[in-house]
């Protein structure tokens, strides 16, 4: 038998059974077809030696989905980057429309709880051909984020996530310090639901801030509440962000309710900057410096570098346009060591995935760019992490600080991701390992120079030392080279009625 491709000489990982030799990998038919020497021929070939063969990163919390997000993270070695937080509506829609898109990464998303509920509120119609990020301060009227919904209101939010469910979603997406007016009965329900379709739950925290009342710490434990309440899986986003300064707490309470067998998992970045709407609700609290410890000048606006001086200017730019992406420097981990150990407790976090939370890549007017040039525009911003989230913890958590070993970094990249979600999602069981008969999404990487190259001033600057880069077979990326006519991705979706 003549193979597709044989990848050879490559130092071959799966982060499921440990394997970690130095061997080749076959693939046929977009299937690895065997793992091991003398696999027989094959009509190409790659030399791996001196590189590690690597099941594809799995992101499961990008909301880039575009061409030029896909091309980005490509070079982050993602092979499949999912909308899981925030979700999209109509579900079906919203697949239909990414069939058209020439997307190089398998991709997928969640039912969007927070549009079915500004739907609710009425006068609002999702769009499944936007970027779920235009929905989320796409007017100054936020009633659907700051009112408690009323049992009518209530029952068409259920009704409407539930269509987006039988349409396929890969759970419900639940950024609830988006929606603060959510209360937990309107909560409880749409976990209800979450459970009787065994689907996850994708949550932002209810409430950030280190002192109590509504403390980081008190919506943890809302959470863990509805799991245990309705056995919803409830995965938890961003733990390095949310968490801000009271990390330590927050993943004890997290541990406990792991140890007892609820179904809570985490994810975290490695970086200490956040990143969201200027119009966020959380950013308007007139106590937000007392309550968070960040000074308003910690705030920057992605499209213009603008800091800003006090809460007025803030809420200005917020009725201006807010959906204005802006990046919240939240710990100082250049120049604070306390800070360093707390962003390192959530990005180690044992069992936790490594995730991007991928903005969207926007112009300098603040509209998102869907153009396919190649390299990107040099004008168009999003944030670090949209280029090199799981090449900066590859060189900086395994390489330069050894804080965990390779299999281990692998797995928080590619295996504990699919964990998450492969119980709904079959597509997702079939990725995330590297051994015969599982998808051929590969990452072929150097971990002596694989590094990311992005900065908060030059944010669209590729990754370096992903030289190969494979989704279900085909290559997206050739010694280092995007081929820009490479489009391979495939829907991850749930089974749908």
């Amino acid at each position: 038998m003549t193979h597709d491709l044989l990848i050879r000489n490559g130092r071959v990982i799966d982060p499921e059974t440990g394997f970690d030799e130095i061997c080749d990998v076959a693939v046929s038919d977009g299937i690895i077809a065997a793992v091991g020497t003398e696999l027989g021929p094959a009509t190409r070939e790659i030399d791996a030696t001196g590189h590690v063969v690597s099941p594809g990163f799995i992101d499961i919390h990008a909301h880039g989905q575009s061409v030029a997000a896909d091309r980005m993270q490509a070079f982050d070695g993602v092979t499949t980057a999912l909308e899981l937080e925030v979700g999209s509506l109509p579900v079906g829609e919203w697949y239909a429309h990414q069939a058209t898109v020439p997307r190089a990464l398998h991709y997928g998303t969640a039912a969007a709880w927070g549009f079915a509920r500004r739907a609710a509120f009425g006068g609002f119609t999702p769009d499944g051909t936007k970027n779920p990020i235009d929905h989320m301060a796409a007017s100054n009227d936020l009633r659907w984020t700051t009112d408690a919904a009323t049992p009518q209101q209530t029952d068409e939010i259920v009704a409407i996530t539930r269509q987006a469910l039988e349409e396929g979603a890969i759970g419900i997406g639940m950024p609830n310090g988006y929606l603060p007016g959510a209360g937990m009965k309107e909560l409880s329900l749409i976990c209800d639901l979450a459970a009787e379709f065994d689907r996850p739950t994708y949550t932002h925290i209810a409430y950030m801030a280190n002192i109590d009342p509504k403390s980081s710490v008190d919506a943890y434990i809302r959470l863990i509440g509805l799991a245990g309440a309705t056995g919803a899986h409830m995965h938890i986003c961003h733990l390095n962000s949310t968490s801000l300064q009271d990390i330590d707490r927050v993943v004890e309470v997290i541990a406990k309710a792991q140890s007892q067998g609820l179904p809570v998992t985490t994810e975290a970045y490695p970086y200490g900057t956040g990143s969201t709407v200027v119009g966020a609700g959380f950013f308007a609290d007139p106590e937000f410096t007392k309550r968070t410890g960040s000074p308003y000048n910690a705030i920057e606006l992605v499209k213009n570098h603008h800091r800003f001086a006090d809460r007025d200017d803030l809420l200005s730019a917020a009725h201006e346009d807010p959906s204005d992406l802006v990046m919240w420097h939240y710990l100082d981990v250049e120049a604070d060591a306390e800070h360093r150990r707390m962003l390192d407790a959530s990005v180690t976090y044992p069992g936790a995935s490594i995730a991007s939370d991928a903005m969207p890549w926007v112009r300098p007017d603040g509209s998102i760019y869907d153009g396919n040039d190649w390299p990107l525009p040099p004008e168009v911003s999003a944030h670090p992490r949209s280029s090199g989230t799981f090449t900066r913890f590859l060189r900086e958590y395994m390489r330069e600080r050894e804080t965990m070993p390779l299999v281990e970094a692998i797995a928080k990249c590619t295996l504990y991701p699919a964990r998450v979600i492969e119980r709904c999602a079959p597509q997702i069981a079939q990725k995330g390992r590297l051994r015969e008969g599982f998808d051929a999404d590969i990452t072929i990487f150097d971990p002596e120079t694989v590094t990311d190259r992005a900065t908060f001033t030059d944010m669209n600057r590729a990754s370096e030392g992903v030289a190969h880069l494979i989704v279900a077979g085909t290559s997206v990326i050739v010694d280092g080279v995007l081929d820009t006519d490479a489009a391979p991705g495939q829907p991850i979706r749930c089974p749908q009625g």
